[in-house]
């Protein structure tokens, strides 16, 4: 899997959710601001509701926008299987049933899901359960993360 397609893509989605974001707060700060829906009684809440969002989708198109700068000034590296995990990894783990699953060791944006190469790769950041518990492992080392129950994984390879 090239980790530069990768980045790019995750660069283009944050990009996209961002310029959808900041739409959003627009249109709801017009709302909170719009003629008709000034408060003629104390019950008449509507402006001050579409403030809160605005608000509240203004603050996330900024924590966006730091993720994309986050990305964008990051220098992806190369992993052998012999390589501790950091971030730029692309890990592919196994549970205890044999199904697999991919993830991207990435400086923000955590949750985020890509199809990437006909995989799902989630990206996870150091911060995270799971981000914690693979820094400095290797392919073949296994890592425990208790999130509602203890599960278990097999670091099956690192690129």
């Amino acid at each position: 899997m090239d980790k530069i397609v990768l980045l790019n893509q995750i660069v283009a989605r944050l990009e996209a959710d961002h310029a959808l974001l900041l739409q959003a707060a627009k249109t709801a700060h017009a709302a909170a601001t719009h003629d008709e829906n000034v408060p003629d009684n104390k019950y008449a809440t509507l402006a001050l509701e579409a403030s809160y969002v605005a608000q509240g989708q203004a603050n996330r198109a900024q924590e966006i926008q730091a993720a994309l700068q986050a990305f964008r000034q990051l220098a992806v590296q190369e992993f052998l299987d012999e390589s501790p995990i950091r971030l730029t990894a692309l890990v592919q783990l196994e549970d205890e049933e044999g199904c697999s699953r991919w993830v991207f060791l990435g400086p923000a944006a955590g949750g985020l899901r890509l199809d990437f190469d006909g995989e799902e790769v989630m990206v996870i950041t150091p911060a995270s359960p799971l981000g914690r518990g693979l820094l400095g492992k290797r392919c073949g080392d296994s890592v425990q993360i208790r999130i509602d129950a203890l599960r278990e994984y097999e670091i099956v390879s690192v690129c």
